[in-house]
């Protein structure tokens, strides 16, 4: 029996449910109780492994706080009516916030309750990538 690979898009919105999930410092474990399923098959979902249903999905925005299109934002190939895609290079910076170190420095940027400790975060941000080695 062959092992099949996650469709791109379940992966794709696993990860975004990923993403938002840590972002609101939330386990997988709660999720799956608020949802009424077990951790396990939250991290099915999150590993693209298996689809999650459009009901699921309308009420996993629903305890998450965002809307339902976030899951798909970044899809690669959603293209908007003339054939562009809205922001340019945002599937680059999604990409890079959907990695664990990007979430991290998110929540660390969220977590920052004043803007004068936002632009040392991001001044720091700034040095590390300049920096060469």
């Amino acid at each position: 029996m062959t092992r099949r690979d996650p469709n791109y898009i379940d992966a794709h919105v696993g990860a975004r449910i990923r993403m938002r999930r840590q972002l609101v410092n939330m386990s997988q474990e709660r999720l799956g109780e608020l949802l009424g399923i077990t951790f396990q098959q939250v991290q099915k979902y999150e590993k693209g492994s298996n689809r999650i249903s459009a009901s699921r999905l309308f009420y996993a925005s629903k305890t998450l706080g965002v809307p339902v299109q976030f899951f798909y934002d970044g899809l690669p190939g959603n293209e908007g009516p003339d054939g562009l895609r809205e922001g340019g290079s945002g599937d680059e910076f999604s990409a890079a916030l959907m990695t664990p170190e990007g979430v991290q420095l998110a929540k660390a940027f969220k977590d920052a309750d004043t803007s004068t400790k936002r632009k040392l975060i991001a001044a720091l941000a700034r040095l590390i990538v300049e920096s060469e080695g």
